[in-house]
């Protein structure tokens, strides 16, 4: 391959140290290809990370597209570099698009239950293909629901269907908005997300940083422009609208039914419901949709003074406009067998009341794009499978009759209840959360005063004995096995395990209890025409995953309507 046409190649793993000037990444393109400074027409950063195993030596990680003349005497130079490579097609390509007379059809319009990141890209990608879905979201548009939350969070009221969970753009709003997920993507449809959410106004940066996040106000004004979107290309998209039946005939759904009133034909339903959805999970299975239980995990979030974890991770860069907040993960593999691992950890952010259910308290993290706070904080969790959950013979939340090996598939479901209505009464029964200082907890005692560190969690703590024996907020197993990680989590960041850090229950939420099975068509099992996506169905966590696998359902119900072949 020999050309004089200018061309593009990538570059990975290209290093430079922390804080080089802007000259030095043209120079170590030009060194690392063995070209004159003529023949780079010109680069852009692809993706930018950094290595701070070596706190007192941090280095930015580059992959870089790269035009460069004559290129294919630059490859057949450096053959075998697997640092150099041709750039691959990230663009993303629609599989076909419905006829111009589609409309005029009077075919019943696919319909997508739910409006997080899953029913959002699933009906974007449907809409952008020109099927005009009609998007059912049970909650109320994101700046109602904004309200809505804060009265739970500064007054105590709590709207059911309008929170944390339920409304538009989902769980994920109301989160640190991180959008990286470790998911296979050999389509590139990550980066399908990425542009679609800078279009709609998001910091083209999270296009080129290794973990770009949004946060909660900026993804408000976000979700609504691509809301605005799908209505431009057709679509309907329906607040307050709650599918309290589906209509099953033949082993095909034919429709849905809202708010118990109103019935909306269709033969082709996304079910992007998000893991809390528990009612419409419990009707579901009534109608013999298939579904299995499976694991996930419950913990606690823990609170740390963010200049802790930046000093832990990055030494005397720490404050760096570059790094930025840190962040950690960590997992720790239990002497028992069971695993304690960070989960959703927000730098510089707030822990915030999450509960979807009157009586029930449940925590999660929550960031801003600026990531300022004073805190850092993260869930600490273990994970349980449906066996831990069984519910026959329930007592203090474990079984105690073992004999039978049998799961609901909705066991789960009751296993969170039970500890969010523990958590609801240890915090005093007015959705103040149960907190304790580390120190206390380790110690097997009641925290009776604060420390160094304020918790974030509105409407408030209550301080208690998190893992009081006959009264505990989790199974005496998970109190026992984060006793134990806390102290390797030490290890790993100094200070994590400080006397005045400060836990508070309970985080229930991490996944879905359970998984809508399907097959290789993204249908279920035993109704054609239903697809379970996302994050509720057991298929995605967090907005990457969850966003990829609405356009991944949207393809196969766009298959299925417009006769393509799989």
């Amino acid at each position: 391959m020999t050309t004089a046409e200018p061309s593009l190649l990538r570059i990975t793993d290209l290093r430079l140290p922390l804080g080089h000037a802007d000259s030095a990444l043209r120079a170590a393109v030009v060194a690392r290809l063995g070209i004159t400074e003529a023949a780079l027409t010109g680069f852009t950063v692809f993706k930018r990370s950094f290595d701070a195993r070596k706190r007192s030596a941090i280095q930015l990680i580059y992959t870089l597209d790269c035009t460069v003349a004559d290129v294919g005497t630059v490859f057949a130079r450096l053959q075998g570099d697997p640092h150099i490579r041709p750039t691959p097609d990230t663009g993303y390509h629609f599989m076909g698009h419905a006829p111009a007379d589609f409309a005029a059809q009077q075919r019943p319009r696919p319909v997508v239950v739910g409006f997080g990141p899953c029913g959002i890209f699933a009906s974007l990608v449907l809409a952008q293909m020109g099927l005009r879905p009609i998007v059912l979201e049970r909650g109320k548009a994101v700046r109602e629901r904004t309200k809505d939350t804060w009265d739970l969070w500064r007054k105590s009221v709590l709207h059911p269907e309008s929170n944390v969970q339920f409304g538009e753009g989902g769980a994920g709003t109301f989160s640190d908005g991180k959008l990286w997920s470790q998911i296979s993507d050999p389509r590139h449809l990550t980066r399908k997300v990425l542009s679609e959410f800078v279009k709609a106004g998001a910091p083209e940066e999270i296009l080129f940083i290794a973990k770009p996040h949004i946060g909660t106000f900026r993804l408000v004004g976000v979700v609504e422009k691509m809301r605005a979107e799908i209505e431009s290309l057709g679509g309907e998209v329906r607040f307050g609208q709650r599918v309290t039946d589906v209509l099953i005939e033949g082993g095909s759904v034919r429709g849905v039914t809202l708010n118990d009133r109103e019935q909306l034909t269709a033969e082709h339903v996304v079910i992007a419901l998000g893991h809390s959805a528990r009612d419409t999970f419990a009707m579901l299975h009534e109608r013999g949709v298939f579904m299995e239980a499976k694991p996930f995990s419950l913990g606690f979030r823990i609170e740390h003074p963010q200049s802790i974890v930046d000093a832990a991770r990055f030494g005397a860069s720490a404050g760096h406009p570059v790094l930025g907040a840190a962040d950690y993960k960590l997992v720790h593999h239990c002497r028992g067998g069971r695993s304690v691992y960070s989960f959703c950890m927000c730098p510089g952010g707030t822990v915030v009341a999450a509960t979807s259910e009157p009586g029930r308290v449940v925590t999660n993290g929550m960031s801003q794009y600026s990531r300022n706070e004073r805190n850092a904080n993260a869930g600490i969790v273990v994970g349980i499978t449906p066996q831990d959950y069984r519910q026959d013979g329930l007592t203090d939340g474990v079984r105690s009759d073992m004999r039978s090996d049998v799961v609901h598939p909705l066991d789960g479901i009751a296993f969170q209840r039970f500890w969010e209505s523990r958590a609801f009464e240890l915090g005093g029964g007015s959705y103040a959360a149960p907190a304790q200082l580390v120190g206390d907890f380790m110690k097997g005692q009641r925290s009776a005063v604060l420390g160094g560190v304020e918790p974030s969690y509105q409407p408030g703590v209550q301080l208690t004995d998190l893992g009081q024996r006959g009264h505990s907020t989790l199974p005496g197993y998970a109190i026992d096995a984060i006793r134990e990680a806390l102290p390797a989590f030490e290890r790993q960041i100094k200070g994590f395990s400080m006397v005045d850090a400060v836990l508070t229950g309970v985080e229930t939420r991490t996944s879905s209890p359970l998984r809508i099975t399907r097959g290789r068509d993204h249908q279920s099992l035993n109704v054609r025409g239903l697809y379970p996506a996302g994050e509720g169905a057991g298929y995605a966590g967090g907005i990457m995953s969850a966003g990829v696998d609405g356009i991944e359902v949207a393809e196969s119900l766009a298959r299925s309507m417009l006769g393509l072949a799989a």
